[in-house]
């Protein structure tokens, strides 16, 4: 099985940043697909970013505008999520998700194995 554990969450202002973590365990991480979700209270699931397995594309929810970079380290067996220009809109739990089945519809939750537990980020006003 694959675990996955965020980490890096936490309160900050409007404008602020704040970089998410996620370290994976088994030994097939490095064929994975990755992919960020969040959710807020009374909201779907929403799909935030995705990477390919070897790093080389990447997929962002138009929403982030920009405003968010999704990365990978293989070796490390971890993924980031680097978050800019903070809104209180983004007040959400955010979820590290693997993809291990090949799946290429990347936004939809359905198409990921493995979740997280998730972490908060609060972005205050």
């Amino acid at each position: 099985q694959v675990r996955l554990v965020e980490s890096g969450g936490g309160l900050v202002q409007a404008g602020g940043s704040l970089r998410l973590s996620c370290a994976a365990s088994g030994r097939t991480f490095s064929s994975y697909h990755m992919g960020w979700f969040r959710q807020a209270p009374g909201k779907e699931r929403e799909f935030v970013a995705a990477i390919r397995w070897s790093g080389g594309d990447t997929v962002y929810a138009d929403s982030m505008k920009g405003r968010f970079t999704i990365s990978r380290d293989n070796a490390q067996k971890m993924v980031y999520l680097q978050m800019n220009s903070l809104k209180p809109e983004d007040t959400a739990v955010y979820y590290c998700a693997a993809d291990a089945s090949g799946s290429t519809w990347w936004s939809r939750p359905g198409s990921y194995d493995y979740w997280g537990q998730g972490t908060q980020v609060t972005v205050s006003s």
